[in-house]
């Protein structure tokens, strides 16, 4: 099961298929909405019923709580998914797309609104050395820079947003935040808090500031908003070549900020939240709803060593848990980039409820 559930992830998380296409490309000066409220079809809004499943293997319907008109928002741009065969993708809205949307935005439905535009990211074919032209990461930032103008603009009014991201989409809002809220005190203020999962958020070596922004501090309390949570996460210790949580920046270091349990140095357990067509490949379904959780199969913690900061994601299920594990199809370089969502997506949940109760309560 496991050998199953690690390429049916790598499949639906890195190389959806691009059959579906479900909308056209928009001219470059326009934002092409991949989640937005009020869309006909919005994979941000999708069922997000739930199977709890136990160490045992047994299963039981778990109660997901929602809110029918969330009073905060959230920004969310999407990982490196586009199978497009030049350097940058173009506009079109395909089950690449959606499918991580569907896996890493669809839950925070239940907290925000959720506004996620698409971008001309960088192809995994550029990634991978294989695209037909060169990239150019200036159109993937000015798309969601412009995205994010818009939202401001036309949809914010005022209210607190939460800003996430996962790898490209994680570096490029890092550059958004850098230049367009860090230093800005009118926006900043509506800030909730910014999940930069998988990317590099850079501070001053020991501090929980200054290095890639100049003003917005690490999240150390579940009641702190204004703040940035960021890691990325391995198994074990990355190695030298390792792709993730190392600086080439003298006297910087990658931030990792546990959702688990804030403070430094605290460990917690991982509340893991995955799409059930994600653990199974050509084979009957694991559960009837389209989530599973697990919880109790991991625990969380920053850790650091040989010159690299990063989220230890431990296996403490034992040899009697029968649940699948999380595996490192792209090799250690990568670790479990390819979960840093999920592995930790009940906490993610979690913590947005607090901070946006803590955001809502001081702008009264």
């Amino acid at each position: 099961m496991a050998t199953r559930f690690f390429f049916a992830l790598l499949v639906t998380s890195l190389l959806a298929a691009t059959a579906a296409a479900s909308a056209s490309a928009a001219s470059a000066s326009s934002t092409v909405w991949l989640c937005k409220p009020g869309l006909a079809s919005n994979p941000c809004t999708d069922s997000v019923r739930t199977t709890a499943i136990k160490a045992n293997g047994s299963q039981s319907p778990e109660q997901v709580k929602t809110t029918a008109n969330p009073p905060i928002d959230c920004f969310y741009v999407y990982p490196t998914v586009s199978q497009q065969k030049t350097g940058n993708s173009d506009l079109t809205i395909t089950s690449a797309e959606t499918g991580v949307a569907k896996s890493q935005a669809s839950r925070f439905s239940t907290k925000c609104r959720v506004f996620a535009p698409m971008y001309r990211q960088l192809t995994l074919a550029r990634l991978f050395g294989t695209a037909t032209s060169t990239g150019d990461g200036e159109l993937a930032y000015n798309d969601v820079k412009a995205a994010w103008q818009e939202y401001l603009t036309r949809y914010n009014k005022g209210r607190g947003v939460v800003l996430i991201g996962h790898s490209q989409g994680s570096f490029t809002l890092t550059r958004l935040i850098a230049a367009e809220i860090d230093p800005k005190a009118s926006v900043r203020s509506r800030l909730i808090s910014a999940l930069m999962i998988g990317g590099g958020v850079l501070v001053a070596t020991g501090k929980d500031v200054g290095g890639s922004f100049k003003r917005i501090p690490a999240c150390r309390k579940t009641s702190q908003t204004g703040c940035v949570v960021a890691y990325n996460t391995f198994n074990q210790q990355p190695p030298a070549n390792s792709l993730f949580g190392r600086s080439a920046q003298a006297g910087k270091e990658v931030l990792c900020t546990n959702p688990a349990a804030l403070a430094r140095g605290a460990s917690g357990k991982a509340q893991i939240y995955v799409q059930t067509s994600q653990l199974g490949f050509g084979g009957p379904p694991l559960a009837p709803t389209p989530w599973v959780s697990m919880a109790g199969l991991y625990t969380t913690r920053c850790a650091s060593g040989g010159g690299a900061n990063w989220l230890q994601a431990t296996d403490v299920g034992g040899q009697s848990d029968k649940r699948p594990r999380f595996g490192t199809p792209l090799g250690q370089s990568w670790g479990l980039h390819i979960v840093d969502v999920n592995i930790v997506l009940g906490n993610l949940l979690d913590l947005v409820g607090h901070q946006s109760a803590a955001w809502l309560a001081r702008s009264r």
